[in-house]
């Protein structure tokens, strides 16, 4: 995350930072980055750095004067058989896309429920809303659910708004980072972030991204929840961004074996690939540990 004036240039293969006030530097490897958040508008970026990051799948996130995330630079080539995983892609049914909505809702449910239980809440309550959705979720177990998790997670009377009371910033913020991850890891897998299974917006570049993340949200309200009531926090500084960049590195369980986040998506993605292929009718989806 670059939060004051440098300059990113290429060399090597490595990322040469260059900081603006006294001309010191630092290098890394462009191969160990997996994600890189330009936050302050006096960040100069050359050109050969952004397509050897594009080249590495690395997901570049700028930000706007209000310093959220705003856009990421996002390959073109993220896989050597896309045009095969794209085909399939297009052509899933609606059978298929149903089953698969399904089973991210009913993941996202649980994981709520998870949660919940993890910090002191009834997550029971929860239990009607996973064990009864239907294939595409058509009576909508999801938002249903969210009404009841809102109004415990957080305080009563909580509502989630985009531009809302605190800790919405935070959760907001957080939302933003693993959606970026999620774009990045289904690149990689092959598939094309803009075919959704249930989001569509005309606007939305990544409508599959905000499909595959929702049984991963509850990740982030999970350090959003300690963060706001164990450390009072509820407004964004650069200290409490770092603290949520920190969910790509969540455990997560994925079957009987705990993974970094990051490695859990994708894991998800690869087997919603599989699905598209027929190979397969279950994604591999995370659970709160």
């Amino acid at each position: 995350m670059f939060t004051s004036p440098v300059y990113l240039s290429l060399k090597d293969n490595q990322l040469v930072i260059t900081f603006k006030d006294n001309k010191d530097t630092v290098t890394r490897p462009i191969e160990d980055i997996g994600f890189v958040v330009i936050e302050h508008p006096e960040v100069s970026v050359s050109i050969p750095v952004l397509n050897e990051l594009a080249d590495n799948n690395v997901s570049v996130v700028f930000c706007d004067k209000k310093k959220m995330p705003k856009t990421m630079l996002m390959t073109l080539e993220g896989n050597t058989t896309q045009q095969e995983s794209y085909k399939y892609q297009m052509e899933a049914s609606a059978p298929t896309k149903k089953n698969i909505w399904k089973q991210l809702v009913e993941c996202k449910i649980k994981n709520q429920a998870l949660l919940l239980n993890k910090v002191g809440k009834n997550g029971d309550v929860l239990k009607p809303y996973y064990m009864n959705v239907k294939s595409g979720d058509t009576d909508n177990r999801e938002g249903a659910a969210a009404r009841e998790y809102w109004g415990r997670i957080f305080d009563e009377g909580f509502k989630r708004e985009r531009e809302g009371e605190p800790p919405n910033s935070l959760l907001n913020y957080g939302y933003t980072i693993l959606r970026a991850a999620v774009a990045r890891a289904l690149i990689g897998s092959g598939l094309y972030p803009a075919f959704g299974v249930f989001h569509r917006n005309r606007y939305n570049a990544f409508p599959l991204a905000d499909d595959v993340m929702e049984p991963y949200r509850p990740f982030v309200d999970e350090i959003v929840f300690h963060l706001y009531y164990d450390e009072a926090i509820s407004e964004l500084d650069n200290q409490t961004k770092g603290k949520l960049l920190r969910v790509l590195f969540s455990d997560v369980k994925m079957g009987k074996v705990t993974r970094p986040l990051e490695i859990a998506l994708s894991l998800t993605t690869a087997s919603l690939l599989r699905i598209y292929k027929g190979e397969t009718d279950k994604l591999s989806l995370p659970m709160i540990t």
